[in-house]
């Protein structure tokens, strides 16, 4: 059994290799060139050294003279093969560095790509962790193998270049040299045999050790608040111990098997030695010949290395490359069609039958209603309603399993890439912001003068604290917008969707964080625009839902009701006990003194000031 993994493993890195090859053919053939006149001009070398010993140094001893032409004869071949061998090491090295990287950052590239390409529904079902580790590590061990690949098959023509050589010098004396190389081929199987599974439990472990590092940060007001630092630690103790040992092993067999590697040539060498002694005093051979010969057995270690190096990163190598091709096979893309939304102003929309499951769990069921262009309604139900899921099927970030959603008439999936994110902006529940200034977050790359991110800014009754800035909109606004309340982020958020001027704009929830008197004075302003939008928002507030032109209340997946608010407090007994619970709960929080950067109000302290200026 360990025999046929073995073999699968290496015939699936041999594959990974040919991929590599096939793609950048030139800078491997050049680097292969390279480093086969490395490997020839070794063997010159040692050519060399047995010529001038025969010509030069033997006969220095001999009659204690040398003659010029010989002495500068044998400096021009040594130098010269010592100068050809030095630009065959440098071209190595540097054009095996040049394809490794190339075929690394393609993958990154390629992995990132299909990352945005996936929907989100795919997304939810893999952790960060592992996303973040197929992109850089597993990238990385993906194609680790290259650095030494044109060097190990280069150093073949060294080897072949060795052998004729040493049977052309002495037939007896390459015949012993060549019994340990099937010494060498039994040990390589050996050390590949313990070593794979090994390796391959190292590189899932370094990416299963990723996603708990990035789960343990990205939850760390939970793990603080909670305080749970001590079992986040030991969680992350244990796996990255797990991560250690299973080092160690892959080192304890590398350190067992490569002094084994050395030893084998150097044993050539002394049965060379052994047997050219007793050739050398019979007369059959004379020095240089025996000096050529031992000389080119000690260069045998390092090509055998070599190609020890090729094979003992492939095990590595084949884990990354699968955890990467599962990334770029993954089904679920997003089809796209190749309407366009050119109509100016608001967008109509039009939700018919939509359903929608996670899994085998139905989040929506038939849900339909329209939303006439340039006016607001709002999406109200209980927790787990469907609210947020809806939302998403709105701007498109997941398709849904029957039903469609329409823009100005045209299904959603018609339309060609990028045309719905041109049309409809969404405000999530949890705000985002980069480590950017204000303006980077707002603008987001878009290309916009200050004065229309200023007006998205006064529109989301945002002007205020940043004009209060030191920095004004070259505030650095920290990690995920860390120096500024919550509101304030909010406020942001909406700001960045604003300045975009969407025909459609849905708000998740997108201002639970803003005082109710702002809150207002932000939707009455996204009614009053000059270019005003289409608006779905989810919505809690009792004030928030009475400013709507009408409510759709969602329970279960379903649309149980719609209309003006004052109707549905009238005839719906769920919509009424539901709003009146938010109404209590909105008079409790109000007979509480919040303070204002808790509410995300207008008003910011000097401190707060201070540390956004920061």
């Amino acid at each position: 059994m360990a025999s046929k993994v073995t073999s699968a493993v290496m015939r699936q890195g041999l594959r990974v290799l040919g991929v590599a090859i096939r793609t950048e053919k030139v800078v491997f053939a050049l680097a292969v060139l390279a480093s086969a006149v490395y490997g020839g001009m070794t063997v010159a070398s040692a050519w060399a050294l047995g010529w001038a010993t025969q010509n030069v140094v033997l006969p220095t001893f001999a009659q204690d003279r040398v003659t010029s032409g010989a002495l500068w004869t044998g400096t021009f071949l040594i130098v010269g093969a010592a100068l050809l061998k030095a630009f065959g090491v440098a071209g190595r090295r540097i054009l095996a560095g040049v394809m490794q990287y190339r075929m690394q950052a393609r993958s990154r590239r390629d992995v990132t790509k299909q990352y945005l390409r996936l929907p989100l529904s795919w997304h939810h079902r893999h952790p960060t962790g592992q996303l973040l580790s197929n992109a850089s590590s597993d990238a990385e061990a993906a194609w680790a193998p290259l650095a030494p690949l044109p060097m190990a098959v280069g150093v073949v023509v060294m080897l072949v270049t060795a052998a004729i050589a040493m049977l052309l010098t002495d037939l007896t004396l390459a015949v012993v040299g060549f019994l340990i190389f099937p010494a060498i081929a039994v040990l390589n199987l050996v050390y590949q045999r313990r070593l794979s599974p090994l390796a391959t439990r190292a590189q899932q472990l370094r990416a299963e050790v990723s996603e708990i590092a990035h789960e343990s940060f990205d939850g760390a007001l939970v793990v603080k608040t909670l305080g749970r630092e001590d079992l986040e630690t030991e969680r992350f103790r244990r796996r990255a111990h797990e991560l250690r040992d299973a080092n160690i092993a892959v080192g304890r067999v590398r350190g067992l098997f490569d002094p084994m590697l050395e030893a084998l040539p150097t044993l050539g060498v002394l049965a060379v030695l052994a047997v050219g002694a007793l050739r050398l005093s019979t007369g059959s051979i004379d020095s240089g010949d025996l000096v050529q010969v031992a000389y080119l057995f000690t260069l045998l270690a390092f090509p055998i290395r070599a190609l020890g190096w090729v094979l003992a990163e492939l095990p590595r190598s084949v884990v990354g490359w699968e955890r990467v091709q599962a990334v770029l096979e993954a089904t679920g893309s997003m089809e796209y069609g190749r309407e366009t939304t050119t109509s100016p102003g608001p967008a109509a929309l039009e939700v018919r039958g939509v359903s929608y499951r996670y899994g085998k769990a139905e989040v929506l069921h038939d849900v339909t209603f329209d939303v006439p262009a340039a006016r607001t309604v709002a999406l109200v139900g209980p927790t787990g309603s469907g609210k947020s899921t809806l939302v998403q099927l709105l701007a498109r970030l997941v398709d849904p399993d029957s039903g469609q959603v329409l823009l100005d008439g045209v299904d959603v999936r018609e339309l060609a890439y990028g045309a719905v994110a041109e049309s409809v902006a969404l405000v999530p529940q949890q705000t985002f912001l980069f480590d950017d200034t204000v303006r980077g977050n707002v603008a987001l790359g878009l290309d916009t003068a200050d004065e229309d991110v200023w007006d998205a800014l006064r529109l989301a009754q945002a002007d205020g604290f940043v004009g209060r800035l030191s920095g004004g909109l070259d505030t650095r606004v920290g990690e995920r917008g860390a120096t500024l309340s919550g509101g304030q982020r909010q406020r942001l958020a909406l700001a960045r969707a604003v300045v975009r001027r969407p025909r459609l704009l849905v708000l998740d929830d997108a201002t639970s964080s803003v005082d109710p008197q702002v809150e207002a004075k932000i939707l009455y302003g996204l009614r009053d625009a000059a270019e005003a939008s289409t608006v779905v928002v989810v919505a809690y507030r009792m004030a928030t839902i009475a400013l709507a032109d009408e409510v759709v209340y969602l329970d279960h997946g379903r649309v149980v009701d719609r209309g003006p608010h004052e109707e549905l407090l009238a005839r719906c007994e769920g919509y009424r006990n539901l709003v009146t619970a938010y109404e209590r709960e909105e008079a409790e929080r109000a007979a509480i003194d919040v303070p204002p950067d808790e509410t995300g109000s207008e008003e910011i302290s000097a401190e707060e000031e201070e540390e956004v200026s920061a």
